[in-house]
């Protein structure tokens, strides 16, 4: 599992990249769709592929909680954003500042979902927010002495 994980990361940070060379290309909103009919013609050919069969016509859309619709609107905004920033900071400040927001973002929906808050985690999260702040104080400086020469 911790493979897949790490193979999952390596994802992330490859098709942001991707995404942002080919919105550059075509524009971010055209790259999005782009992004999502293919991603969606992968799905519907691994679905067919896989032993886990899933009956679509048996689904009643009603019965799909609000909340649930809200995952693909988020997922266009993730590319979007992504696609937009992508070109302006590097992968390596890209990736750190999301996993950041996920943290804190996990954080505040355990909270809110399971009503646990860990002292740990904050913490955690919190000593990573301060190594990329003073990381990039030291880039700064290091890029203002490069120019000054």
């Amino acid at each position: 599992m911790i493979f897949l994980a790490i193979l999952a990361g390596v994802c992330i940070v490859v098709s942001r990249t991707i995404n942002a060379s080919l919105a550059g290309i075509i524009g971010i909103f055209q790259g999005t769709v782009f992004n999502y009919i293919v991603g969606l013609i992968f799905s519907i050919v691994f679905m067919l592929f896989s032993s886990e069969r899933t009956s679509i016509y048996h689904i009643n859309l009603g019965s799909v909680p609000w909340w649930a619709y809200l995952g693909g609107i988020v997922g266009v905004l993730v590319v979007v954003l992504s696609s937009y920033i992508t070109p302006k900071i590097s992968a390596f400040y890209l990736t750190l500042l999301i996993f950041i927001a996920q943290l804190f973002v996990g954080m505040i929906i355990d909270y809110l979902t399971l009503n646990m808050l860990s002292p740990g985690k904050i913490i955690g999260g919190l000593l990573v927010f301060a190594g990329l702040t003073y990381n990039l104080i030291l880039d700064n400086k290091a890029n203002k002495a490069s120019m000054d020469e």
